[in-house]
């Protein structure tokens, strides 16, 4: 995890995810990238990116880097690389631009709390990041002082796509030195005996070197349900899922974004592309 990528807006849940990046970066000596991003009106991009001396664009610049300045001056970035940048460019796109052109490790993004996530989320930049990134995107949704991961959960229907996305997660989990909890949501619309679920979570990790996990079967009405249940149960301080594109999560989560599960989850969330 040498490289982070945080975007900012400059709020309140921007700074959550940032605080978060610099815990990260000083455990692991990782650069991070601070992206902010100009979305001016169509006009104003052009002329802005073609060198046009706008006045409108070099005002927002200029506020962009006095708040940069700002960000920058905090005790808990001291002794950590940052790089910062600024683009006239749609967020969405912006993000995912960057994040490829200096090979980030992971993306690290703020979002409100529990009651305001699906209207964040569903629809917005970060909801399209998590969707279809190649990295690794986690979602940052309270204030964390100290962020430590002990315990991980990792929710998969254990089909065969799921396996590289969990073998990510499962390097993840080793570099901050959690255990990871391996889970299988039963419902009643698609049970499983304990026998047929412990054959298919067999099969999905046999090849695997795992050391620190665990494998667990959760009955609940739902998956997003049983998903927050369990990692309530354990005290998890992570949770994990695999997302398939543009159709969002896995057939898993009914091949779509579970706003349930992302609106209600207290937890940070970690995503890892099929």
């Amino acid at each position: 995890m040498k490289k982070i990528l945080v975007p900012t807006d400059f709020s309140t849940q921007a700074e959550q995810a940032l605080k978060v990046a610099a815990q990260l970066a000083k455990k692991h000596k990782s650069e991070i990238y601070l992206l902010h991003m100009l979305e001016l009106p169509l006009n104003l991009v052009d002329k802005a990116n073609s060198g046009g001396s706008l006045p409108e664009s070099l005002f927002f610049m200029k506020l962009a880097h006095k708040r940069f300045k700002e960000v920058l001056s905090a005790d808990y970035l001291k002794g950590i690389t940052v790089y910062e940048t600024v683009l006239f460019q749609e967020a969405f796109d912006g993000i995912i631009e960057i994040a490829n052109k200096n090979k980030v490790d992971l993306i690290i993004m703020g979002s409100h709390g529990a009651s305001g996530f699906k209207e964040m989320f569903i629809g917005s930049n970060t909801e399209k990041v998590v969707r279809t990134s190649t990295i690794p995107v986690l979602v940052i949704k309270n204030e964390n002082s100290k962020f430590t991961i002990k315990n991980f959960v990792f929710a998969t229907d254990f089909s065969k796509e799921c396996q590289k996305p969990f073998k990510e997660a499962v390097k993840f989990a080793a570099s901050v030195k959690a255990k990871i909890h391996l889970l299988y949501i039963n419902t009643a619309t698609n049970f499983l005996t304990t026998t047929e679920a412990q054959e298919i979570m067999d099969g999905f990790i046999d090849g695997m070197e795992l050391s620190n996990y665990s494998l667990n079967i959760y009955n609940d009405t739902s998956v997003e349900k049983g998903v927050l249940n369990y990692a309530q149960a354990i005290d998890a301080d992570l949770i994990g899922m695999a997302t398939h594109g543009r159709k969002g999560l896995s057939h898993f989560f009914n091949g779509s974004v579970s706003e349930d599960l992302v609106n209600h989850a207290k937890r940070p969330v970690i995503t890892f592309k099929i």
